[in-house]
């Protein structure tokens, strides 16, 4: 317990120090604002009963997000419970808590708290028929990336060659160390942030991982990965980009807003995007994202393995799955991950 001076004191010191950190790593203004928004929320709450931050337990965190349902919409909670994760997650990073007690929290209301908004129910069958409708090879492999992997938009462009391993590869590629003994495979870092230099280039987009992943490359993308580097343009970048535009851009790395404009594209053509339509209608590439996760969560029964290849997880599961790699994730991937070919 703490006087009240002291723990707004305290409290608003690590809320600064926080936000004045996330905009050392680019995010954008409306980013650092929402999070004031939900930090200074939480404040207010903790303030209430006499806490600071880092005082505050896991039943303090439930009940707080027990007291914004019926106040806010379910994905605003789920926002809220987010936001507060990673502000508690980092400041655990640079040692300012000790603990993360929205962890446990998030584990008990997955079940309850939606993420994403209701969507489009597309089968396997239906994202085939889609998928055999795009035929540059550029576009396969950004849609095909994004639906086999369960990346972001913006973790696809920062993809770097040495971001990736495949056996049979009509060009050279020498690929970081870490993808050693993987097999064919995509490394995803966490390190890239918007407006930052990064392997040599100032990068347009942020990684969003808690931690590096390494996701498995199954035959059909490696397929669509090898059509795409067999045509790839010379890039423009000394970071040798994996994805550049084959357009008035020739040779830079795509962005995502290239990458959202040629998923609307091909949506659109199939009646699957709408100008003003939201999120429970279009199909953009976060869809993907939503697809991915829904049907390799149904299809392999492991929420462990879905968040690790989502990159959602802390060190302690990380290093479950990387332990055992071969089994744990590769296995149980290729096993189960559907065909869009």
């Amino acid at each position: 317990m703490s006087s009240d001076t002291d723990a707004q004191s305290h409290s608003q010191d690590a809320i600064e120090y926080f936000l004045e950190d996330i905009t050392y790593q680019g995010k954008k203004p409306q980013t650092r604002e929402a999070y004031e928004r939900v930090l200074s929320d939480f404040q207010t709450y903790l303030e209430s009963r006499d806490l600071t931050f880092d005082d505050a337990n896991h039943r303090d965190c439930m009940a707080y997000v027990h007291r914004l349902r019926g106040v806010v919409a379910s994905s605003t909670v789920a926002t809220y419970a987010s936001y507060l994760h990673r502000f508690y997650d980092y400041m655990v990073q640079v040692g300012r808590f000790s603990e993360n007690p929205m962890s446990l929290v998030l584990e008990e209301i997955d079940e309850s708290i939606n993420t994403d908004p209701a969507r489009r129910d597309i089968s396997v069958v239906e994202m085939q028929d889609f998928f055999a409708t795009i035929s540059h090879p550029l576009d396969s492999a950004v849609v095909g990336t994004l639906l086999k992997t369960g990346m972001r938009a913006g973790e696809l462009c920062n993809l770097d060659l040495r971001d990736l391993k495949l056996s049979n590869v009509p060009v050279e590629l020498d690929h970081r160390a870490g993808l050693d003994g993987r097999g064919d495979a995509v490394y995803v870092d966490s390190e890239p942030s918007q407006g930052q230099q990064y392997n040599g280039e100032e990068r347009t987009a942020s990684n969003k991982r808690k931690r590096p992943t390494t996701i498995p490359v199954d035959e059909e993308l490696a397929y669509l990965l090898c059509r795409w580097l067999a045509i790839r343009p010379d890039p423009l970048s000394t970071a040798d980009p994996l994805f550049l535009s084959t357009s008035d851009r020739w040779g830079s790395r795509l962005t995502p807003d290239m990458v959202h404009h040629l998923v609307e594209s091909h949506a659109r053509e199939t009646g699957w995007y709408r100008v003003g339509g939201g999120p429970e209608e279009n199909v953009t590439p976060h869809y993907f994202r939503h697809f991915f996760t829904t049907h390799l969560r149904d299809r392999t029964g492991d929420r462990g393995i879905v968040k690790y290849l989502r990159g959602d997880v802390a060190n302690d599961v990380i290093d479950t799955y990387t332990h055992d790699w071969g089994s744990r994730v590769r296995d149980v991937y290729v096993a189960n991950i559907y065909s869009i070919l």
